[in-house]
């Protein structure tokens, strides 16, 4: 039977060339009847423009023109948005791009599996997209040469797990936070889908720690056990959950009704869309239908063109030192998921 990635490869290289034969029609639709509708393929289009333009000699991205911050990161995010629409490092209109931005990852890992350049009072951001980006292109290619880095980077992540199941700024915290462990929960679903074996008990203990963050009363979730809830700590929560193997949980459907009735919230927009796209994705449905028609509605009419490439910006949230790079990957990732092309979203 073939592999999930070789199926994913197959169905890759066929929806490209049905792009390639049709480009004046609606670009791709899934079973729920989800569109990539014109204006949106154009503005995908543009924004991969965008991105390419933006990539340093090293192969990474950095959060804003003419900085070298978080060069993982964004790396990490960058290289994710372009797999979201298609591409791998010897498949698609930006396979240079894809490939120098791997190389710049596996080339920034140390021999202890930790990431060389990362501020360390957030290093497990960086590592956990890093770890997922990787994890995605290795399931797809499976290089010998990135499967030993990447065995490490999981390593880190399995020993920075606190006492509690979660994970939080360090390698070496005690406590955690939701925003943090749904990276490393992520890269850890990522990891597994890509062959490396993870311990069920350090599932077992991030399913615990994300459901201890959950408020009864509200439907939705918190940044630590026992505070408010909120949108985006909410859709960090139930894709953790779903990606943790708890796809029917009571708490992923009223989480993912707490987004739908909270979907306007202009608080850490992007970064909270990001994960509620592949959550919502994996619920389904009318859930799914009417939340991506939405969001791709606010997305689109906030774009910024600049000849044929566009981009975003911090508008829809007002976080501007993250910068346009951040942004345009994150948005294009949303846009890109009836797709289909990342495997980590089909339960």
């Amino acid at each position: 039977m073939p592999s999930r990635s070789l199926i994913a490869r197959k169905f890759r290289f066929l929806a490209l060339l049905v792009v390639s034969l049709c480009c004046s029609a609606v670009f791709a639709q899934n079973p729920e009847g989800t569109t990539v509708d014109p204006q949106t393929r154009a503005n995908i289009k543009g924004a991969l423009k965008y991105l390419a333009s933006k990539q340093h000699l090293n192969g990474s991205w950095s959060a804003k023109e003419g900085d070298t911050g978080h060069p993982v990161a964004m790396t990490g995010y960058t290289l994710l948005a372009f797999m979201a629409a298609g591409n791998l490092p010897d498949q698609g209109e930006y396979a240079r791009n894809v490939a120098a931005g791997m190389q710049f990852l596996v080339d920034s890992v140390q021999p202890d599996g930790l990431l060389f350049g990362v501020q360390q009072g957030q290093y497990m951001y960086s590592h956990g997209i890093a770890t997922i980006a990787l994890a995605e292109l290795y399931g797809e290619a499976h290089s010998p040469a990135l499967q030993g880095k990447l065995q490490k980077m999981i390593d880190v992540i399995l020993q920075a797990q606190s006492p509690s199941g979660g994970w939080r700024y360090t390698p070496h915290s005690n406590d955690a936070d939701i925003s943090v462990t749904v990276l490393q929960s992520v890269a850890l679903r990522a990891a597994q889908e890509a062959g490396f074996a993870v311990p069920q008990n350090a599932i077992n203990k991030a399913i615990e720690y994300v459901s201890s963050c959950y408020g009864a009363q509200s439907g939705g979730f918190s940044y630590q056990p026992g505070q408010g809830a909120g949108f985006a700590r909410t859709a960090a929560a139930i894709y953790s959950l779903q990606v943790l193997g708890k796809y029917d949980d009571s708490k992923v459907k009223t989480g993912s009704a707490y987004l739908t009735a909270h979907a306007k919230d202009r608080e850490w927009f992007a970064y909270g869309n990001y994960y509620a796209a592949p959550a919502q994705y994996m619920v389904g449905g009318d859930t799914w239908k009417n939340w991506y028609a939405q969001v791709k509605q606010t997305i689109n009419s906030t774009v910024n063109k600049e000849g044929d490439m566009c981009y975003w910006d911090a508008k829809l949230d007002g976080h501007s030192e993250l910068g346009p790079v951040f942004y345009t990957a994150v948005y294009v990732h949303v846009l890109c998921m009836p797709f289909h092309f990342v495997p980590l979203y089909q339960r």
